[in-house]
């Protein structure tokens, strides 16, 4: 079959590839001249398969509540706007604020995290994918504050997957932390957890798309319309040209409200500002080599090859990626006084990119009201960690086979 599949960051790629191995003839539309230069180019790289927690949770608002005080250095900040596009996204996430709630929705998350991290595998395996920074050095999940230490200990299923750890255990396992182990009262440990280089993934996959005679890469092209009639999306309109499609995928991130709006999808999706530094290494002693997430700072840092990866911070606030130097600077701080001899963090390369987010903070996958038009959107943070499993969901239902695992709560309509 013909498939358009619109956006070239780590879901639109991984969506292409897996139509591409079925067989189907698949046209990839980006709107800049390059893949993965928006969301997907410097994400924090971690692959957290088992931490798959939604933001939701009970005690956010009021953390968020206090947080708002903070300034730059607060892990959350929210900024209302003349929106209800917002404001009906907060609602939403008020709602989903409930510790049952938090628990259904990371359940849906793991199963596909789990997936995800198996179709990984088997693209490494059987297609020698390689070449990217991959590596399977586990995640360590610091925390500083006892309450919020036992309130993660409390979620834990018994099934060794994940370890809670003292502080002492928590430097043993990533000597690095040494300096900071006073500072915390311990960590949960996920010992199958990965590290890769997202953009390097993305190069990756567009050079084994590009060797094949059943891909074609429209870059630089803007969709100005989706044409349907009976029900179907027939065509895809690229400036004065159209292109026929016989199936039609949205995975264009936060930029996939604005496309579906006009045919009458209203996708609860609002975009999550995050930022990150990218630290060439001047050695790699006292650098972890283990996933670190230091869970009361929200800061992730991941050693990609040469590079350390830190990302962090959540703005709620509009539509805007471009820099804040205020976020900058206290990331820079807190990444300085964690891990000082990494280098200057001052001259690190600095980003900051839209995180595309359901209030749930499950994706949307698959049918929508029209019967040749497919969603993967909605991933929030963990587009890379869930961008091979969903688009091996999303190839199988396009293609009238059984899921691999339920997709409950994965759905637009679910």
């Amino acid at each position: 079959m013909r498939i358009a599949v619109i956006g070239g960051g780590v879901i639109g790629l991984t969506t292409a590839y897996a139509l591409v191995r079925q067989g189907h003839q698949v046209e990839l539309i980006e709107k800049r001249d390059q893949v993965a230069l928006e969301t997907s180019f410097a994400n924090g790289g971690q692959l957290s398969y088992r931490y798959v927690s939604p933001l939701a949770d009970a005690g956010v608002p009021l953390q968020a509540l206090g947080w708002m005080f903070r300034g730059n250095d607060a892990p959350l900040r929210f900024r209302p706007k003349m929106s209800m596009q917002q404001w009906r996204w907060c609602a939403r996430f008020l709602l989903a604020c409930r510790r049952s709630t938090n628990r259904r929705n990371a359940a849906h998350l793991l199963r596909l995290a789990l997936h995800s991290q198996q179709v990984l595998r088997n693209w490494r395996e059987q297609d020698g994918l390689d070449d990217f920074a991959w590596r399977a050095n586990g995640k360590l999940v610091i925390y500083r504050d006892r309450a919020s230490l036992d309130k993660a200990a409390a979620g834990l299923n018994g099934d060794g997957n994940q370890q809670l750890f003292d502080a002492d255990q928590c430097a043993a396992i990533e000597p690095a932390l040494q300096p900071l182990a006073d500072a915390l009262q311990g960590g949960i440990y996920s010992p199958g957890d990965e590290v890769a280089d997202c953009h390097l993934f993305c190069r990756r996959l567009l050079e084994r798309l590009g060797r094949s005679p059943n891909f074609q890469l429209h870059g630089g092209q803007t969709v100005t319309a989706l044409r349907s009639e009976q029900g179907r999306v027939c065509a895809v309109r690229l400036g004065p040209e159209e292109l026929a499609v016989d199936h039609l995928v949205v995975a264009a991130g936060a930029a996939s409200v604005a496309l579906l709006r006009p045919l009458g999808i209203e996708l609860p999706i609002y975009p999550l500002k995050g930022y990150s530094l990218t630290l060439p290494l001047r050695n790699h002693a006292g650098i972890p080599d283990t996933n670190v997430t230091d869970y009361d700072n929200k800061v992730v840092y991941a050693r990609l090859g040469d590079n350390l990866r830190v990302a962090a911070m959540v703005d709620i606030g509009g539509w805007d990626a471009s820099l804040d130097q205020g976020r900058i600077a206290m990331l820079q701080r807190l990444a300085s006084e964690a891990f000082p001899a990494a280098g200057d963090y001052r001259s690190a390369t600095q980003w900051a990119g839209l995180r595309p987010a359901t209030p749930e903070g499950t994706p949307l996958l698959g049918a929508t009201e029209l019967d040749n038009l497919w969603l993967n959107v909605g991933h929030g943070s963990l587009g890379f960690t869930l961008a091979c499993g969903s688009a091996d969901l999303l190839c199988g239902l396009i293609g009238d086979q059984r899921p691999a695992v339920a997709l409950d709560g994965l759905t637009l309509t679910s």
